[in-house]
């Protein structure tokens, strides 16, 4: 899709482009709802002329709304792996290799717990300098409750040019130092006993991140090793403050016609995996919409 229509205020219809590469502008007498994601949802509005107003005159986008929170608020899972050789061959994977979950509450935990730990029958996860040479299993940390903040931005007023995103992960102290404590914890639970039939060496991070080394090295590994858990929210917040871009019922402030259900509304990520979260904004949506 290119961009909303809006006119007088109004969220009027949408304008895409079909694979044989024709331009479609489609009126609505009714409501637009925007689904494209955290990512996407933010993208369009801006595409559309909503959002900060400095932003869309420095690439170039004329103003419609200024509606500063429109791609701010960025946060999301950022995930780490502890991973190890492993002295025999990993069966097949019977659960798309995350084999098992659980959640704890660290010591700096404000609201529940705050950090997962992911059991993966696998070390394809994009260690930087991973040849694809090491057999075994990872134990992967991810911060449930980041206090770091990034963005969504556009880098043209083109719709086919890619956003820019700076997920700003670590950008709070705070999250890299429960990273690390996170880290600390699941390679405690890959040295125990369990694990010594099947345990060959740790490969990352490895004997340069021994304890004896301070959290200094483990901080580095963090910074080095950290991605995404796929689990992008807020860019469109829900609330009633200067920066909320929804109200309670998933219409956009200041345009009628036009709501959002995706992860973008979610103020704050949930600790817990998103996608059940995204379903009952969905279900919400339907009922707002069916009236």
């Amino acid at each position: 899709m290119h961009r909303l229509r809006i006119e007088n205020g109004r969220c009027a219809g949408v304008e895409y482009s079909t694979a044989d590469g024709n331009s479609i502008s489609v009126a609505s007498a009714g409501e637009v709802v925007l689904a494209a994601g955290t990512i996407g949802s933010a993208k369009l509005l801006m595409l559309s002329g909503v959002g900060p107003r400095a932003h869309l005159g420095d690439v170039g986008v004329g103003v419609t709304l200024d509606l500063p929170g429109v791609g701010a608020n960025f946060h999301d899972h950022v995930m780490a792996p502890v991973v190890y050789n492993s002295s025999r061959p990993m069966p097949p994977s019977r659960s798309a290799h995350g084999e098992a979950i659980g959640l704890i509450q660290t010591e700096y935990a404000e609201h529940g717990p705050d950090v997962q730990l992911l059991f993966i029958d696998s070390t394809g996860i994009g260690l930087p300098g991973d040849d694809g040479s090491v057999v075994g299993y990872a134990i992967a940390a991810a911060l449930m409750q980041p206090f770091s903040r990034g963005s969504v931005r556009l880098s043209a007023p083109d719709a086919g040019a890619p956003p820019i995103i700076d997920p700003n992960y670590f950008g709070d102290d705070r999250d890299l130092r429960t990273m690390v404590t996170a880290l600390r914890l699941a390679r405690q639970i890959g040295a125990a006993g369990a694990y010594d039939p099947w345990r060959l060496a740790e490969a990352a991070p490895g004997p340069a991140a021994d304890d004896d080394q301070g959290d200094e090295a483990l901080r580095n590994f963090a910074k080095a090793a950290c991605q995404s858990y796929f689990h992008p929210v807020g860019t469109c917040a829900m609330g009633d403050t200067d920066m909320s871009v929804v109200d309670s019922e998933l219409r956009v402030h200041g345009i009628s016609g036009l709501r959002i259900a995706d992860a973008s509304v979610m103020p704050s990520i949930p600790s817990a995996n998103t996608a059940a979260t995204v379903y009952a904004i969905a279900e919400r949506a339907a009922e707002l919409i069916g009236g």
